[in-house]
């Protein structure tokens, strides 16, 4: 005969409950009496301290009066196994329960449990149920203790860098890179002087320039009249000044690199048509053009261009649609460098009234320096800021009305507005401690509030739902102590892995990413914190506020009778104090998505959808573009977007320069040796990206120099000794020969011109190849 648990008899007797504890030999199960209301509620144990059963009372079951009756006179004794369980009492009065409310037999198992799956839900379940009773003890303490946290580490943002110029090849570059040690040698082999001899292949890093682009509203700018409108653009660039504070100014022949006691002209064609107008277009040889015994190198200066028949040392050029104005600037010295970046800015201010005054009929122009990318990338930024203001206006708009009740006691307006605040006092936080510490503010850092803010209103949309849950009957200690103890796992789980995400990006060879990872990662922290503690604070308060309006609304009073009756919907109506909320979304994924899922037919559709998913990400994953676009870097409107349109479409056909170096002291007078430099260059020229008409090597010409002497390059003295008059003679390789003051070459360089490189999957082929 089964044992079922009897109803309870009249009077105050509370019913007793079954409590289970795993035990060492298996499962045990105590009773346990409620506690009456007058007794008050308790707190429940420490964070880590399991609960604890009360020691059952009584005498043995074999001992008292309401032992169960066995099944006859000639029952055999039950199993001994059933001895040591507890028995419910069992009034004689007590009429049978019904067939059909009698409860199922308990089974008593005491096998061993070998796994126990809940060792992190259970001891952080109890932590979280320890915390919430202590927040909905004392709601000020942990809601003002955030607010002077944020206040104190608001402070590092005086801290915030504001004039500085942020080195973009610092923090957008890979770290330890291979380029940057090529880049190191070089500085230490070879000079270079911008000053009296400028070369812009020969430079090892980025001069300071202004790049015009002109392209033509006909078929061909090359006529007489459109060089002439050229010019005319030409010579108001160079006609800008710069006044300064103390009444001097800056011109561009002081600011110009130099060649010699010229500065370098910005297109060498433009130069030569300037100083003879005479000069047939009609008839220029691309991409080399000899002016008066003068090699003039036309690459990167004309594009669009349509070539004919041999012509000297190249093609014929007969169209060219677009051109190019290349002002080079002095970057070594300090002073000079100030002041070509004040005269670039200056230009920057002006092109437009420039471009407006001319009134250029025959051509298009574009414009870049070499301060645009810093310039538009921190304006790109700046144009952001106004954005978090929209940003949380709307994230507040969409917490507000996801959280909007009828119901005046469950409408948790205020609450959702607050936990916006939250992710935003995290975000002071957060900043304002990692600008204590010194850890560098790159600009791609103040994008990442926009993510905090998404992930942060997650965990309080999770509490507000479970706090929906409880009953308005309860304690408000007891509700958040059940709150806490329901979203513990979910919401320490998620910023666990969205914290160690972000930290593992500080392993990232871009600088720039790690300081964004570690912001990003810092943040989030501050924003756990500040959701179990400030807005769970301020959660308790606005509880203590449904009591207050629940009693106000059960209270009659003539006087606010009319105005109660619009506080809940339906009109009239008073909340059930014992009831839970359940929003409406619930309900639809409840009674209508789920049951929809589970349709067979749904199912097979959702396979499908889910196969299409994977072969479309497969495909992508093949289609993926490497490198950076720097127009996603400016705003839509920016100036620099049209001119890189322009700069792909014209001027894509040739690459940069690329040097190729002798790192080593070699016996360049052998002609074994030089047989094998010759054999490394030709293995270069022999990829399909470099143009072998184009390369240029001191030491070819070296050798060719001697030759026409009547000269033995292979006699050691004779090499050495003649490398001064032929330097003198070709002075465009004088910086590509290191000589050291015992009378050896230490190192030398030569470059290789690199043609269709547009992309950045062809840029990686060729460095491959």
């Amino acid at each position: 005969m089964p044992w079922v648990e009897p109803e309870p008899g009249p009077g105050p007797e509370q019913k007793p409950k079954l409590t289970k504890r795993d035990s060492a030999t298996g499962p045990e199960w105590y009773q346990e009496s409620q506690e009456s209301e007058s007794e008050g509620k308790q707190p429940p144990p420490g964070p880590l301290a399991p609960p604890k059963p009360p020691e059952p009372s009584g005498p043995p079951a074999s001992e008292r009066d309401d032992a169960p009756l066995s099944e006859g006179d000639d029952a055999p004794p039950r199993p001994s196994m059933l001895d040591d369980a507890p028995r419910l009492p069992l009034e004689l009065d007590d009429a049978p329960l019904p067939e059909e409310e009698t409860p199922e037999p308990t089974a008593i198992c005491r096998h061993r449990h070998r796994c126990h799956t809940d060792c992190l839900e259970g001891p952080l379940s109890r932590a979280f149920q320890w915390l919430g009773w202590q927040v909905g003890a004392h709601p000020w303490i942990f809601l003002l203790a955030p607010l002077m946290l944020t206040a104190a580490l608001g402070t590092g943002f005086l801290y915030l860098p504001k004039d500085e110029e942020e080195d973009l090849e610092e923090y957008y570059t890979p770290v330890g890179s291979p380029a940057k040690a090529e880049r190191r040698f070089v500085q230490g082999h070879f000079t270079t002087n911008d000053s009296y001899r400028f070369s812009a292949s020969r430079r090892s890093t980025e001069a300071n320039f202004v790049s015009l682009l002109m392209v033509s509203y006909s078929d061909s700018l090359l006529d007489p009249a459109t060089f002439a409108e050229v010019s005319k653009l030409d010579g108001a660039v160079q006609d800008l000044r710069v006044a300064r504070g103390n009444g001097s100014q800056i011109q561009y022949q002081q600011v110009c690199a130099r060649y010699r006691a010229l500065c370098v002209p910005p297109n060498p064609l433009l130069y030569a048509w300037q100083v003879d107008k005479t000069l047939n277009l009609s008839n220029i040889s691309f991409p080399i053009y000899n002016h008066g015994g003068h090699p003039l190198y036309l690459t990167g200066f004309f594009g669009g261009h349509i070539l004919g028949g041999s012509l000297g040392m190249g093609q014929l050029l007969l169209r060219a649609k677009a051109m190019r104005l290349l002002y080079y600037l002095k970057t070594e010295d300090p002073e000079d460098d100030v002041q070509s970046k004040q005269w670039l800015t200056h230009l920057l201010d002006q092109f437009t009234n420039i471009k407006n005054t001319l009134a250029l009929k025959k051509i298009e122009v574009v414009h870049f320096t070499s301060l645009s990318r810093q310039l538009e990338f921190e304006a790109t930024s700046v144009t952001v800021i106004p954005m978090f203001h929209l940003a949380y206006v709307l994230i507040i708009l969409f917490a507000v009305t996801s959280c909007f009740r009828f119901d005046c006691i469950r409408n948790k307006m205020c609450v959702a507005a607050f936990g916006v605040i939250s992710a935003f006092l995290a975000v002071v936080s957060g900043f304002g401690l990692l600008l204590h510490i010194g850890v560098p503010f790159v600009i791609i850092v103040a994008n990442s509030p926009f993510l905090i803010l998404g992930v942060g209103v997650d965990d309080m949309f999770i509490m507000i739902s479970a706090w929906h849950k409880t009953s308005l009957a309860d304690d408000i200690r007891e509700r958040m102590s059940n709150v806490y103890s329901k979203v513990a796992v979910s919401i320490t789980i998620t910023t666990i892995t969205n914290i160690l995400a972000f930290y593992t990006g500080v392993m990232s060879s871009f600088r720039s990413v790690q300081c964004f990872c570690i912001y990003a990662g810092t943040t989030l922290l501050f924003c756990y914190f500040y959701n179990i503690t400030c807005f769970g604070a301020f959660m308790a308060l606005d509880g203590k506020r449904e009591v207050v309006c629940l009693r106000w609304l059960k209270k009659a009073d003539p006087k606010w009778s009319s105005f109660k009756k619009f506080c809940c919907f339906p009109f009239g109506s008073v909340p059930d104090e014992h009831g839970t909320d359940i929003h409406p979304m619930s309900l639809f994924f409840r009674d209508y998505f789920g049951p929809f899922l589970t349709n067979s037919e749904s199912k097979y559709f959702v396979v499908f959808i889910y196969v299409l998913y994977i072969i479309s990400s497969i495909y992508g994953c093949f289609h993926v573009q490497e490198g950076l676009d720097l127009r996603n870097l400016a705003s839509d409107a920016s100036y620099i977007i049209p001119y890189i349109n322009v700069e792909e479409d014209y001027f894509s056909d040739y690459g940069p320069r690329v040097m190729v170096i002798v790192t080593k002291t070699v016996d360049y007078w052998d002609k074994d040796v030089r047989q094998k430099l010759e054999n490394c260059i030709k293995i270069f020229e022999k990829n399909v990206y470099v143009d072998k008409n184009l390369t240029e090597f001191w030491l070819a010409a070296y050798v060719q120099y001697l030759k026409g002497n009547s000269q033995d390059p292979n006699d050691k003295n004779t090499f050495m000794n003649n490398i001064p008059d032929f330097l003198s003679n070709f002075p465009n390789f004088q910086h590509d020969i290191n000589i050291s003051s015992s009378n050896e070459i230490i190192s030398s360089r030569g470059f290789i011109q690199t043609t269709d490189i547009s992309s950045s999957a062809k840029k990686k082929i060729m460095l491959f190849q």
